[in-house]
């Protein structure tokens, strides 16, 4: 699998030990992240990595940042992708087994480093199931940045 990775100056220090993860796991890394602890504006390293995954330059997209709540921001005003904060293995396996995440955003602070490449072994081993989920992961497609979302249509048969 193909996979971009970023990360600011919070995330500096997990970068290292998740991109030799990625390597050992046999996946191709793009790298967008920063090169050091020098203060950076997280916007301009995780939009190089989500344009590349909306372009399909990439297959999925790992972003790192203190919280991780920046990245994701970032990252989930681009259509197309979703963009999971995730801080334990279950919501990594979830974000991807019903909601087809196509991006994980981690933290560094606060987190133990061991933990953040588990969640992201798991994340990246955890196929899409499909079926239901994909009528959900459709309709949130559809939505938008802008105020014009359009309607989702409700599927009588669920209520």
């Amino acid at each position: 699998m193909k996979v971009a990775f970023t990360n600011d100056h919070a995330g500096f220090p997990a970068r290292e030990q998740l991109m030799k993860r990625l390597h050992e796991l046999g996946h191709e890394v793009v790298d967008f992240g920063a090169q050091s602890t020098d203060s950076v504006d997280y916007p301009d390293y995780a939009v190089p990595a989500v344009e590349a995954l909306m372009r399909g330059d990439v297959d999925r997209a790992v972003l790192v940042c203190g919280s991780g709540v920046g990245m994701s921001i970032v990252a989930n005003r681009f259509p197309g992708v979703r963009c999971a904060l995730v801080t334990d293995l279950w919501a990594a396996e979830a974000s991807r087994s019903h909601n087809d995440s196509n991006a994980l955003s981690l933290r560094e602070r606060e987190q133990p480093i061991e933990l953040n490449v588990q969640i992201m072994e798991k994340w990246l081993a955890t196929p899409f199931e499909g079926e239901r989920h994909l009528r959900r992961v459709r309709k949130i497609d559809t939505l938008t940045d802008s105020c014009t979302h359009q309607e989702i249509k409700k599927d009588e048969n669920l209520h």
